[in-house]
């Protein structure tokens, strides 16, 4: 079944309504590799009670709607989805605990044509429920590898930001651990992909593969650690393109430009010569 364009693009998406404790503040943070060294207090005051702070990139797991593309009235084939595309921007500090109620809607479908799939683009804006006040807006692409030419619009597509050709003003090593996708899922994606190798394999890889928002994370705790001091209130903005997965137990390398607030960065694996997200732009202060 193809994919149903006018279907998708009104598709009402329920508000979500996400009761936010301390604890998964806390485990958010674990599942992206904080409190790695448990001596290093730069990263234990984001997974430890005392003194909690949320990390930046925790916006983009507040409000999430699930897989509400798995609906089959959409005609979008669930195993080949992927994360394309992922951003977020916060208005204020994260809370580390509260309601918030996040509401997602559908802001574009492109039609890459047959063999080349299709593109899903959603906006979500998470806010407190008691004040109504906007906490922050997150950005998302979804690509449906194996629903393009259905006949849908081909654009418009926006360009993506461009890395320097110079050398990276700096590098950051980060690591992951081979049950990475297994704790991060306990944020709330719970795709059998991350988890399961049958069906990953189904899917076209050889084994479960870390989720895009899981090294979106550890690409953002590289510009938290190299650019802020882990200072989570410099850190405001943050998107990028997927473009290869990551495997639970791989090293993730973020290079780093900066040029006054605007930092860009791009994130490969080293050991597969493989760049995992590309076109990368924060905003710190």
């Amino acid at each position: 079944m193809p994919i149903h364009y006018e279907k998708l693009t009104s598709w009402k998406i329920p508000a979500v309504e996400q009761k936010l404790t301390r604890r998964d503040t806390m485990l958010y943070a674990l599942g992206v590799g904080l409190g790695a060294d448990p001596c290093d207090s730069a990263q234990l005051k984001f997974v430890y009670e005392e003194h909690l702070q949320a990390l930046p990139t925790m916006a983009i797991i507040l409000g999430y709607p699930g897989p509400w593309h798995a609906d089959p009235e959409l005609g979008i084939t669930r195993s080949h989805v992927v994360h394309g595309e992922q951003g977020f921007i916060n208005n204020k500090a994260l809370p580390v605990e509260g309601t918030i109620v996040g509401h997602t809607q559908v802001t574009g479908v492109i039609d890459k044509g047959k063999d080349k799939g299709a593109l899903v683009m959603t906006r979500c804006d998470v806010r407190d429920k008691a004040s109504d006040e906007l906490i922050c807006t997150l950005s998302s692409t979804t690509f449906c590898r194996a629903d393009g030419g259905f006949g849908g619009p081909s654009g418009p597509i926006r360009d993506p930001h461009p890395i320097p050709a110079t050398a990276a003003h700096q590098i950051c090593d980060l690591a992951t651990l081979p049950q990475a996708a297994l704790i991060y899922r306990l944020s709330g994606d719970y795709n059998p992909l991350h988890a399961d190798p049958a069906y990953a394999q189904k899917a076209g890889f050889k084994m479960p593969i870390l989720h895009g928002r899981a090294t979106f994370s550890i690409a953002g705790h590289a510009i938290l650690k190299t650019c802020c001091g882990y200072d989570p209130a410099r850190f405001k903005s943050m998107e990028g393109r997927f473009s290869s997965p990551v495997y639970p137990g791989e090293t993730i390398r973020t290079e780093i430009w900066q040029d006054g607030q605007v930092v860009s960065f791009r994130s490969t694996v080293p050991a597969r010569g493989v760049t995992v997200i590309n076109n990368g732009r924060a905003e710190i202060v």
